[in-house]
């Protein structure tokens, strides 16, 4: 396996979720920090002027807001100075244009080494055409002693990093992309259950397993349910499925099935277990297309069918006929709602001929015992 899943769990016990990471920046208010600079997007500007120095993560995303375009071509200045005393370094940028909550390599917006007084650095970019609209973040960061590629989660002794707030307009519009966090999860209504989806747009890192993309599915097991199957095979990426509850306990979760490595592919049991989320992302920093399978077995089918107690007719156009004076049944529908309760001491004959047509489920509240009923 290409995870530590005692770090996993320890990490979903937590419940914490990915998002930006920002205990970041250096531990000392002296010598190495970014001394100016200039953002002028297509609404706003940024004229930033640093010092004193700030331990820690400089956090302006609140008070400080730009908009670029997407496709348009923008010039960032940076001087990279210091505070107190001139020692080499490094400095890099970043804007986290897919709004995944990383700053990921090909978000860089550029690089410096050397040591203060430095010119200024003057960094032209161009906002990608899929960026995501949106308010996102860059990021800048110096650090003393720092080599190139910096780590925009780092933390050290001397430099700065901060944060401004950019609008990105004219891109992608992922309104209507639910299932990007555990407040707006993919409903799972019924079972079987099918849906098909990209993790590559419009969704983000909230998640810490690993930093790739990762979409949410709320899922509430049924008293009758026993197992519940949940499969990726057949996506086009390296996946990564885990179950946890809405406390962040971990219920189930698997890198590489073994029949469809290296995707994913689970069962566990829902007996006794509330509300869930199933989130599905991507080993590492993979993303891709996948269909989500999910499925279950009820409990006491197998004992029904072997005759434990008998529906008749089976199927039929609306009228079931059951044991007289054996006790109270309840009509379910296929995910386990009650829409009907009968006792057959008063009578064993009922019409249910207005329903729906299709598969329903009778239990016997006196065995527990469930039998299949098809309304033709």
């Amino acid at each position: 396996m290409k995870y530590s899943y005692l770090l996993f769990i320890l990490l979903c016990q937590l419940h914490a979720f990915g998002q930006y990471c920002t205990a970041v920046g250096p531990t000392s208010t002296v010598d190495s920090n970014v001394e100016s600079l200039t953002l002028n997007g297509v609404v706003g500007a940024i004229n930033y002027v640093g010092c004193p120095g700030v331990v820690g993560l400089q956090d302006l995303t609140q008070n400080v807001n730009v908009t670029l375009n997407a496709g348009g071509s923008y010039t960032l200045s940076v001087k990279f100075g210091t505070c107190n005393g001139n020692y080499a370094g490094a400095g890099e940028a970043w804007i986290d244009f897919d709004q995944n909550g990383n700053f990921d390599p090909y978000e860089s917006l550029g690089t410096w080494t050397g040591t203060p007084p430095a010119p200024v650095q003057y960094w032209t970019f161009l906002v990608p055409s899929n960026a995501v609209n949106g308010i996102t973040r860059l990021r800048v960061m110096h650090r003393e002693a720092g080599s190139i590629p910096l780590n925009p989660c780092a933390t050290y002794a001397w430099g700065s990093v901060t944060d401004f707030g950019i609008t990105l307009a004219n891109g992608l519009d992922c309104t209507g992309y639910i299932g990007d966090d555990e407040n707006d999860p993919i409903l799972v209504d019924q079972l079987p259950f099918s849906d098909s989806r990209s993790t590559e747009i419009c969704y983000s890192n909230q998640n810490y397993v690993y930093p790739s993309p990762d979409i949410y599915y709320y899922f509430e097991p049924n008293p009758l349910m026993e197992q519940v199957h949940v499969s990726l095979c057949g996506a086009n990426f390296d996946t990564f499925l885990s179950v946890v509850d809405l406390d962040g306990n971990v219920i189930a979760y698997n890198d590489d099935h073994v029949e469809c490595a290296p995707q994913s592919a689970l069962s566990f049991d829902a007996t006794n277990l509330g509300p869930l989320y199933i989130i599905v992302e991507g080993w590492g920093l993979q993303s891709g297309d996948y269909t989500i399978q999910i499925n279950a077995n009820y409990v006491g089918l197998e004992e029904a069918q072997s005759g434990v107690f008998w529906a008749v007719p089976n199927p039929s156009t609306g009228q079931v006929k059951l044991p007289s004076n054996s006790g109270i049944y309840q009509f379910l529908d296929i995910n386990g709602k009650v829409l009907f309760e009968a006792d057959t001491e008063d009578q064993n004959v009922f019409d249910f001929s207005e329903i729906q047509t299709g598969v329903y489920l009778i239990k016997a509240l006196n065995s527990g015992h469930v039998q299949k009923w098809q309304k033709l």
